[in-house]
């Protein structure tokens, strides 16, 4: 288990830009604006050929009514609780504020290990004024630029250092990072996508049973892409929850539009996609646009129907029919699970994870060639492509790529004829004889 550094500090110290630099991507958003961080977002650091876990934490303030702002403080005592070592982060231009030193107040009370960063410190008169911080009284003071990496060489000798990380596993040999994201690319990753406040979150929480992620009733809550490690019941996953999805037209703010992106490269990095969609208002354009993005990458596709709990009407046939709603918007790709869930009160969520690993099941299924041929070339001979300008289409065999998609090549004398209807009648079938529901499934035709 890797040693775990938590970054904290009061709102627009730069926590997310120093982050950043020590992960060596640009994984949390930044932006002039405060408070843009809510959530504990993790991190692998990489030092002397040892690695540690960073976690990057919203911005403390003390006292205030702020829902964001109450929320963000649990998730920063959270963090100081999991950490080996502490980064108190402050301005050098502002000097020591009052929440600066209610941020030095709660770090004392962790009786952990903790280094005073100065931030902002990108000349000689800067370096000068950082002797003030000591007055907070902490022995270890580093000043640093966390926007063009002054001074984090000298800080992270002394992580290094004080954490032992000489004793720790190699870069190279380490496998697991915190329990909260994994180097190990075997587990599935599984993105929960959707349009704002469909409780995606929520879910996250449910699963984990702990608060996990910010939750409010006010849409946006979620920022950045959040991985969690799941592991219970003999089933392990990564996580990803993002942010939610609105038209483009309404996306106005910079911040929404670093979270939009994020979401998106969460879908084309995934293994299986979980689309959310709220029960109250049914499947909207938006959702389509992110199914059809799910499925053009070829990614692992199931629907969770949320806040079933809260539709008034409901009968026997109420599940039937609202599936048939959505699947007749989806056409053609419709071979997918939906589940009808309350993450608020927990129902069926973990029916729901039976249904992401029997995706991610079905995605990575291979056919052997032997049994496809002695499966769809008798059914070909019957049902033969239908003649084009005269010309006779015979195909001759059929294998399964080797991809992470699920995608077959037929080959022939004449594939320039062969047309879609004839290739939705091939997947048909292949679907109807082995299970790949969840999966799109591509089809390819090459001259033999």
């Amino acid at each position: 288990m890797s040693k775990i550094v938590a970054i904290v500090g009061r709102p627009n110290v730069g926590k997310s830009t120093l982050f950043n630099r020590l992960v060596g991507e640009r994984k949390a958003i930044v932006d002039d604006e405060s408070g843009v961080t809510r959530d504990r977002h993790y991190g692998k650091a990489e030092w002397r050929d040892r690695q540690f876990v960073l976690i990057d934490t919203g911005g403390f303030v003390s006292g205030s009514d702020d829902i964001f702002e109450d929320a963000i403080r649990t998730q920063v005592k959270i963090a100081i609780e999991e950490a080996n070592l502490l980064l108190f982060m402050v301005d050098v231009t502002n000097g020591i504020t009052d929440l600066d030193i209610s941020v030095a107040d709660l770090l004392r009370k962790s009786q952990k290990p903790v280094f005073v960063v100065v931030n902002k410190v990108d000349n000689f008169n800067r370096e000068m004024e950082t002797a003030e911080f000591y007055a907070l009284g902490f022995k270890s003071q580093f000043h640093v630029s966390s926007a063009s990496g002054s001074g984090t060489g000298e800080l992270l000798d002394a992580v290094y250092e004080t954490l032992n990380l000489e004793k720790e596993e190699p870069a190279n040999a380490l496998q697991e990072i915190a329990g909260e994201e994994l180097l190990d690319v075997g587990i599935p990753k599984v993105a929960i996508v959707g349009r704002p406040n469909v409780g995606k979150s929520s879910l996250i929480n449910a699963l984990l049973n702990e608060e996990r992620n910010i939750v409010t009733p006010i849409a946006g809550t979620t920022r950045d892409t959040i991985n969690t490690h799941y592991k219970a019941y003999n089933q392990e996953l990564l996580l990803i929850d993002t942010a939610g999805i609105r038209k483009k037209a309404k996306v106005k703010e910079d911040i929404e539009f670093y979270s939009v992106m994020r979401s998106i490269k969460a879908i084309e990095e995934c293994d299986v996609c979980v689309l959310m969609i709220d029960a109250t208002t049914g499947i909207e354009a938006q959702d389509l646009n992110l199914l059809f993005l799910a499925v053009k990458n070829s990614k692992g596709v199931l629907i969770l129907v949320n806040k079933w709990d809260l539709v008034a009407e409901k009968n026997a046939n109420s599940t039937t029919q609202f599936e048939k709603a959505i699947k007749e918007k989806t056409a053609p790709f419709t071979d997918y699970p939906i589940v009808f869930i309350s993450a608020l009160n927990k129902q069926r969520i973990f029916k729901a994870v039976e249904k992401i690993v029997a995706v991610h099941t079905n995605l990575t299924k291979r056919i052997a060639t032997s049994k496809l041929n002695e499966f769809l070339l008798p059914l070909i001979t019957n049902y033969p492509p239908p003649a084009t300008k005269g010309k006779y289409i015979r195909i001759k065999y059929v294998t399964q790529l080797k991809a992470k998609s699920v995608a077959f090549a037929f080959f022939c004398n004449l594939p320039q004829y062969l047309k879609d209807p004839y290739k939705r009648f091939l997947e048909n079938n292949i679907r109807k004889e082995y299970d790949f529901q969840g999966v799109p499934i591509k089809i390819f035709f090459r001259k033999k």
